[in-house]
């Protein structure tokens, strides 16, 4: 298994879509950073606390959730897209044993993802108001802003790939979690909000203290990821082991 696990890790470093992925990450993290930050200057006496704009600047880096979401359904999707996904099942001698692998190499991807996260978020306040007359006020809250970030981005690595699997198809999988992540919650939320406030994509802004109106409490919220996680899960592997493979 250990060597199985390994297989599936390199695939996941292999090739340029993991790295691309991030980096676009890191730009909208950035710009969303800073036109906040502008937002903030703008308001002159009306902007609010140090402590605010600081828990602002590090929950502002939860959108590195989607790139972890999409590199760990890549893993997925490129297999069943191109036919290899056989190969990969006789290979590791069961599909059971594929999809653990691929499930704890994912797992593991999206813990990268987390810690690289935490740090460039847990500095990104000095960074923004270096010279400004505002300085960064570090509080408890922040620290629990910056590891519910960190733990959406764990868990949306997980989602991706229950996703994929779900899904199989790497255009559709990919367009699906776009349309969920960035319309679907969000409009469900204000057209429904005793609906939205159910979707993963909302239970994760719970957690990452968005800030948004109607959104979860952080236990609830986590009970509602968990979930989801779990029915995906179920999903996942009733079709992977019962579904005829391409």
């Amino acid at each position: 298994m250990r060597d199985l696990v390994g297989a599936e890790w390199r695939k996941i470093w292999t090739g340029k879509a993991w790295w691309s992925l991030a980096v676009t990450a890191f730009l909208l993290c950035v710009l969303a950073d800073a036109g906040y930050l502008q937002q903030e200057l703008d308001k002159g006496a009306a902007a609010g606390t140090d402590g605010q704009l600081t828990n602002t600047l590090v929950q502002g880096w939860f959108m590195v959730e989607l790139a972890a979401a999409l590199v760990g359904m890549l893993l997925v999707t490129r297999e069943f897209g191109s036919g290899a996904i056989c190969r990969s099942v006789l290979l590791g001698g069961s599909r059971a044993r594929l999809l653990t692998a691929k499930l704890l190499a994912g797992v593991a991807s999206g813990a990268v993802f987390a810690i690289g996260t935490g740090v460039v978020a847990a500095v990104s306040p000095w960074v923004f108001l270096a010279g400004r007359d505002q300085r960064p006020d570090w509080s408890m809250t922040t620290t629990w802003t910056l590891l519910g970030v960190m733990l959406v981005v764990l868990a949306g690595a997980l989602w991706g790939i229950l996703l994929g699997m779900v899904i199989r198809q790497q255009v559709v999988a990919v367009v699906v979690l776009l349309l969920s992540t960035w319309l679907v919650s969000g409009g469900l939320l204000r057209l429904a909000p005793d609906v939205g406030k159910f979707t993963i994509d909302e239970a994760m802004a719970a957690v990452y203290r968005s800030g948004d109106a109607g959104v979860l409490s952080i236990p609830w919220a986590l009970v509602v990821i968990a979930a989801w996680i779990v029915a995906a899960g179920v999903a996942a592997r009733g079709l992977f082991l019962r579904r005829d493979l391409p």
